[in-house]
C-alpha cells in the first residue's frame, strides 16, 4: 500500500452515498406551485392579504387623487391640493375607524347593527326634505355638514344592510329558521327593498345596484332556494327595467356600452374619452402627473373614472395591479367566510366581500365600456369620504373576522413581542437583573482578592 508523505497509510474515504433519484414530477416548476399553496394554507394569509391590500389600495389612490384632480381644483379656483387634503383627512378618520373595528369583538359588532341601520335610514329620510338634502349631478343624496364638507347617507346604507342582515339571518339559522322561506324572506327583503326606495328617490341608480347585490349575496350564503333566489331576482331586474325605461338619462347610458367615440350631442363623451385615456397608457404609461384627458377633457377624473387615468399615467401593469390587489382583497374575503363556524362572521364577511367586489366590477367594467356608467367610486381607491369610511369600518371587520380564526388565533398566541421575551433558565424573578446586548463596552468585573 502506497504511504504518504508522513508516513502514514493514506485514509480511505468512504465511497458517496447515492443521490435519491429525482422523480420526473419534481420540477422547479412544481417546487413553486407547492411552495406558494403552502403559503396561500397558512394560517394568517388571509389576515396579511386583508390589511396589507387595503393598505396598498388606500395610498395608492391618495397618490393618483393628488394627481388626478390637480386640474380640476384649479378650474375652480382652489389649491392644486385640495381635494387630496379632504381625501387624506378622510384616510386618517377612516384609519382609527378600521383599527376601531378590527379590535372589537364579534358581540360588539352585531350590537351595532340596529343602530346603525336606524341611523342611516333616519338619515336617508332627511336627505329627501327640501333644505337639508342637496343634490349633486342631478341626484338628490347629500347631507351638508357646513362649509365644504358633505355626507352621503346611502354610502352608510351599505354598511347597515351587511351588518344587520348577517346578524338577522344569523339569529334565524340559530333558530333552525331558515329551512321556510318566509323567515328566508321576511324581514329581510322589505328592509333592503325599503333602503333601495329611499336611494331611488334620489335617483341614484349605482348605489342601488350595490345595496341589490348585497342582498343577493346574503341570500346566497343563506343557501336560498334556486325558484325563491330566482323570484326575488325577477322582480329586482323588472323595476330595474322601469327605472331606466322612465329615465333618458339612464337609457342613454345603456346606449353607450363599448362606446368609440362621443356620439351624437356627445352623448357618449366620458365613456370615450376613458376608453381614449386607457388606449394612450400603453404598457407602463405616460408618467406620473403626465395624463392629457384629465386637462378637462375626462369628467369626474378623480371619482368615477380614476381607474382611466391610472391606466393612462401608470399603464396596462398599474390598472392589473389595482385589479390584482383587489383580486386579492376578495379571495381573502371568500377565504375567511369559508372557514369560520360563527354563522353572523359568515354572512358579514360575504356580505362586505360581495359590497366590496361588486362595486369595483361595475365601476372598472364602467370605465372599460363592458358595462354602463353607474356612477360608483372604486372602493377606498376613488375621491370621497363619504364612500371611503363606511368601506375602511367593513375592511376591519374582516380583519377582525379574519384574526378571529381558530388557527389564525393560536399563530397569533405563539407570537411574543421583540423586547420582554422570556429566556430559558427559569422565570424572570429567578434570573436576577436582565442583561442588555448594547454596543457598548461591559465594565470588567471586580475580581476575588488574591487573583492577578
Amino acid at each position: 500500500m502506497p504511504s504518504s508523505r508522513t508516513g502514514r497509510p493514506p485514509v480511505q474515504r468512504a465511497a458517496g452515498r447515492p443521490a435519491a433519484p429525482r422523480s420526473p414530477r419534481d420540477t422547479p416548476l412544481r417546487r413553486a406551485y407547492l411552495n406558494a399553496r403552502r403559503a396561500w394554507d397558512r394560517p394568517l394569509t388571509a389576515y396579511y392579504l386583508i390589511a396589507g391590500g387595503s393598505f396598498l389600495i388606500t395610498v395608492l389612490g391618495l397618490v393618483m387623487v393628488y394627481s388626478a384632480s390637480q386640474i380640476t381644483a384649479l378650474q375652480l379656483s382652489l389649491p392644486g391640493s385640495y381635494f387630496f387634503r379632504k381625501q387624506f383627512l378622510a384616510a386618517v378618520i377612516g384609519g382609527v375607524l378600521l383599527l376601531t373595528a378590527s379590535r372589537m369583538p364579534v358581540k360588539l359588532h352585531r350590537a351595532l347593527a340596529y343602530p346603525i341601520l336606524a341611523g342611516a335610514v333616519f338619515l336617508m329620510v332627511l336627505v329627501q326634505i327640501p333644505g337639508i338634502g342637496h343634490a349633486v349631478n342631478g341626484n338628490q343624496n347629500w347631507i351638508s355638514l357646513g362649509g365644504s364638507f358633505q355626507i352621503q347617507p346611502s354610502e352608510f346604507g351599505k354598511l347597515a344592510l351587511v351588518l344587520w342582515g348577517a346578524d338577522l339571518i344569523a339569529r334565524k339559522e340559530e333558530k333552525k329558521l331558515l329551512t321556510q322561506w318566509k323567515h328566508m324572506l321576511v324581514p329581510l327583503v322589505p328592509v333592503a327593498f325599503l333602503l333601495l326606495g329611499l336611494i331611488m328617490l334620489g335617483g341614484d341608480m349605482g348605489t342601488t345596484i350595490i345595496l341589490t347585490a348585497i342582498l343577493f349575496g346574503l341570500l346566497w350564503l343563506a343557501g336560498a332556494p334556486t325558484r325563491l333566489f330566482s323570484g326575488v331576482l325577477g322582480v329586482a331586474t323588472v323595476l330595474a327595467i322601469l327605472a331606466i325605461q322612465t329615465s333618458p338619462h339612464r337609457l342613454a347610458r345603456l346606449q353607450c356600452i363599448a362606446a368609440t367615440d362621443p356620439g351624437p350631442k356627445d352623448l357618449c363623451w366620458q365613456g370615450a374619452h376613458g376608453i381614449y385615456a386607457l388606449a394612450s397608457g400603453g404598457i407602463f404609461g405616460s408618467g406620473l402627473g403626465a395624463s392629457v384627458e384629465k386637462w378637462g377633457q375626462l369628467p369626474e377624473a378623480h371619482t368615477d373614472f380614476i381607474f382611466a387615468v391610472t391606466g393612462e399615467e401608470l399603464g396596462l401593469a398599474g390598472t392589473l395591479s389595482v385589479v390584482a390587489l383587489f383580486a386579492a382583497l376578495g379571495y381573502a374575503g371568500i377565504r375567511v367566510a369559508g372557514r369560520t363556524e360563527d354563522p353572523f362572521v359568515r354572512y358579514a364577511a360575504g356580505g362586505v366581500t360581495t359590497w366590496i367586489t361588486a362595486q369595483a366590477v361595475i365601476n372598472m367594467g364602467a370605465v372599460l365600456g363592458l358595462l354602463p356608467i353607474a356612477g360608483v367610486p372604486l372602493p377606498l381607491f376613488s375621491y370621497g369620504g363619504s364612500a371611503l369610511l363606511p368601506t375602511m369600518f367593513a375592511i376591519g371587520l374582516l380583519i377582525a373576522f379574519a384574526r378571529d380564526e381558530p388557527a389564525a388565533r393560536a399563530a397569533l398566541s405563539l407570537r411574543q413581542p421583540r423586547f420582554g421575551r422570556k429566556r430559558a433558565g427559569g422565570a424572570a424573578r429567578d434570573r436576577g437583573p436582565r442583561r442588555w446586548n448594547t454596543m457598548r463596552r461591559r465594565a470588567p468585573q471586580a475580581r476575588p482578592s488574591g487573583e492577578r
